[in-house]
Order: C-alpha cells, then structure tokens, then sequence
C-alpha cells in the first residue's frame, strides 16, 4: 500500500480540492482523518456540483471512503448530507462508506454553547462556524464525549449523558442558557442512532485490510496548516490538528504506512 496526504499549506482555501478530486481517480480508498463539518470540498464532476462537508471526496467516485476516529460528527449532518448526495445519484452504501466506532459526536447542545461563546466574546471571538466542533473536542479530551460506537449502547448512553449533561448545565448556566432536556436528547439519539449505526465499525481494521491487499489510500485533509491548533495562527486557529502527521493519528494507520507515495 502507499499513502498520498493532501493538506493546504495555508487556512485550506487553496484549492486543494481539485488536487484531492485528481487524486481519487487513482486512490482506491479516500479517508478524512480531522475536522468536523466546519470544512469539506466542493467537487464538479461531468458538470454536477457536489457540495461535501463531512463525506470523504471518494463517494462521489464511488471509491471506498472512510471517516477516520480524528473527526467529531454531528450525526442529524451526516444523515443529512448522505440524503443530499443520494439525492443527486450518487449510491451510499455501508459496502463503500465507513465510519469509525471510535469517533465522537457532535450534539446539540455543543452548537448552543459554540454559538454563546461567540455572541459573548464580541469583537474578541475568533469567528467559529458555531456548529458545535470546538465543544466537542474539548468534550473528547475531556474523556466525557459520547463516541459512535455508544450509540449501540443504551445503558452506557444513559450514564455518559449525565456525567456530560452536568458539565454542560454548569457551563449554560453561566451563560444563561436552559438545561438540557435530557429526555428530548435521547429521543432524538434514539432516532438517528439506526441511521449511523449502518456505516460504523473500527475503521483501522478496514484500513490495515486495505494494506494487507496492497491498496492506494488518499487521506483527505479538510482544512490548512495555519488552522492546526498546535502550529497554526493560535487561537485564529481549528480545534484539531491539520497536518499531515494527523492522518496517522486520526485514522488508527500506522505512520510507516501512511507516509509513502511511490507508486502513485
């Protein structure tokens, strides 16, 4: 296997997704390794437009796509984009779309607080999306997020939701904020739970399979290096790490394994 990494050099307004749309056609499997649904890549393929925020470059190809542990999602975007891409003849299937067990969820409550921040900082915020994405890494680092895999788990959501809940209503609290209505929040998991359970599993193993078999893997960087919360333009920056060193991390891929392009 080989390994091609595409980042932009700058805040990932570069272009890069023309690069990433050249490079599919010979990858043989796409993985977005980093980011949440704040950035993506808008492709024009025999002139229809597609509009990817969460969804790896490759489902428009129909290539083997994969949405690496390294990425928050906010499943009610996830759903809605697959029904958006469907909606233009593009076949989403679980056989060709995977998403990992181990990555977290970006809930409402994240957006709510995302969104109070920012109206409370004033001239000093740092312009997020206010879709939630900073809160849930923090949730993440935190070890109170509630990952893909819970989903599967009701009994281990119930408890994760009151240990994440009680953080979550300090913090509205001081923000003047309501509670969270914690019976609406796992209505509303319950839900969509089935519909992202369809393309979850530990997508490392998908990845070392795909290496075993000799296959070209392209990692899709979402955004620039002046974004990376280590070395970019601090605190101007995104709340996950964008280099290319993260596709390792954020995909479960050993570093050997993504790092080489010979053969492309």
């Amino acid at each position: 296997m080989s390994g091609v990494v595409v980042v932009g050099a700058q805040w990932g307004d570069e272009g890069k997704g023309k690069i990433v749309d050249w490079l599919c056609n010979r990858a043989d499997v796409v993985v977005r390794f980093q980011g949440g649904h704040n950035a993506g890549h808008t492709l024009v393929v025999n002139g229809v437009i597609y509009k990817l925020a969460l969804l790896p470059s490759g489902v428009v190809q129909g290539k083997l796509s994969i949405i690496g542990n390294g990425v928050v999602i906010d499943p009610w975007a996830l759903v809605s984009e697959i029904d958006k891409i469907t909606a233009q003849g593009v076949s989403i299937t679980p056989e060709m779309l995977v998403l990992s067990d181990q990555a977290c969820l970006i809930l409402p409550f994240h957006r709510d607080l995302d969104a109070a921040r920012e109206a409370q900082a004033g001239a000093a915020s740092i312009g997020t999306t206010k879709r939630g994405i900073g809160p849930a890494y923090e949730d993440k680092v935190g070890r109170r997020a509630i990952r893909v895999a819970d989903l599967a788990d009701p009994e281990a959501i119930d408890w994760k939701i009151e240990r994440l809940t009680a953080h979550h209503n300090a913090l509205r609290k001081g923000l003047d904020l309501p509670e969270i209505d914690v019976a609406a929040l796992k209505q509303e998991l319950a839900e969509i739970a089935p519909k992202v359970l369809a393309y979850a599993q530990p997508a490392w193993r998908v990845l070392d399979n795909a290496f075993q078999q000799s296959k070209r893997v392209l990692f899709e960087g979402a955004q620039g290096v002046l974004l990376d919360v280590d070395h970019g333009t601090y605190p101007f920056v995104t709340s996950s790490n964008v280099v290319a060193g993260q596709a390792s991390a954020g995909s479960g891929l050993a570093p050997a394994r993504s790092a080489t392009c010979s053969d492309w």
